[in-house]
């Protein structure tokens, strides 16, 4: 049996018809066929659905879809640069679409189910392990690589500090990156340590305490490489991470088509990747003190191999912590 089938018989039911087990035996990429790039544009309040529709994750499938607006994203600088790393930026993908000019509920739209996972045993044993593995491809890794090189503070910028949330044994950073101060914070010590970018690293469980352990306006960058889909509490995190990062700083938060399917949370496992770039987009509006989040797609061979995307945002200049 291979490894991908020993990881399915970890569900009592085998996987719905719209994922595929193709590529990293650990992660499972969720197809698309529950975005429809050709629809109207409606308002995001049509996120919120009864008790009933439930997703995967929490017993059936259901065809749920969050719609996207259909103007044009145009690029934003930072520094000078420009954050569409890719060469959409005459088309426009419909997750580079999906935060254009959104209509956003009063209230935060998604319920605490939708933050259920098929696995609630301990995060802390399920990454007690090491994996020295990547969980995206090659070509996914270089254009993560060449987007940070576009986006990031010159290497060796006097008094820069950047934390990696979500870390382990490697950071994708452009080849020989440095700064004065680069935290990584994730789930395993031994992955941390062989991590040769980064400066310190804490182990700390964001699920059970997302209490980020540094001070107001420590940080001018935070990272988060395909890992955003785990957390459970999302709201608390990221107004963590904006209480740290300095007036002006930059949150960005990549994610592929890649997960583990039994840790990611119901909401993610069971919606397409423009929907993923709502959801994200979500997190940073709903925090409070975040300019309006904005998504790239970054993908260097879209349907050849791993896609990638970005969402982004800024804390706001006079934000108060």
């Amino acid at each position: 049996m291979s490894k991908t089938c020993n990881f399915l018989a970890l569900r009592s039911n085998s996987l719905p018809p719209f994922f595929s087990s193709t590529g990293n035996s650990h992660f499972l990429r969720p197809s698309s066929v529950l975005i429809n790039p050709t629809a109207a544009s409606r308002p995001v309040d049509r996120w919120i659905r009864s008790s009933s529709r439930r997703r995967i994750v929490l017993g059936g499938f259901v065809g749920v879809s969050l719609w996207m607006n259909n103007n044009n994203m145009s690029g934003s600088n930072f520094g000078g640069k420009s954050f569409i790393a890719s060469a959409r930026q005459t088309n426009p993908s419909p997750v580079e679409q999906a935060l254009n000019n959104v209509n956003w509920p009063e209230n935060f739209p998604f319920k605490e189910e939708d933050f259920q996972r098929f696995d609630e045993s301990s995060d802390s044993t399920f990454y007690e392990a090491p994996r020295f593995v990547t969980h995206i491809d090659d070509p996914a890794i270089a254009a993560l690589t060449k987007y940070y090189s576009k986006v990031l503070p010159q290497s060796d910028s006097p008094g820069v500090s950047i934390l990696d949330m979500c870390s382990s044994w490697v950071s994708h950073y452009p080849a020989g990156y440095k700064q004065e101060r680069i935290v990584g914070m994730g789930m395993n010590e031994e992955e941390l340590k062989r991590n040769p970018v980064l400066t310190e690293y804490i182990v700390q469980d964001l699920n059970i305490n997302p209490k980020l352990p540094f001070e107001d306006n420590s940080f001018q960058v935070i990272t988060n490489v395909v890992s955003v889909d785990y957390l459970t509490k999302p709201l608390e995190v990221f107004k963590e991470m904006n209480r740290i990062l300095k007036p002006g700083g930059l949150a960005l938060m990549s994610f592929s088509n890649r997960c583990f399917f039994t840790k990611a949370i119901s909401i993610w496992t069971s919606t397409g990747d423009a929907d993923h770039a709502l959801i994200v987009g979500s997190y940073f509006h709903y925090a409070g003190g975040f300019e309006p989040p904005q998504a790239v797609e970054i993908s260097p061979n879209p349907g050849r191999s791993d896609p990638m995307y970005v969402v982004y945002s800024r804390k706001l200049p006079m934000a108060q912590s």
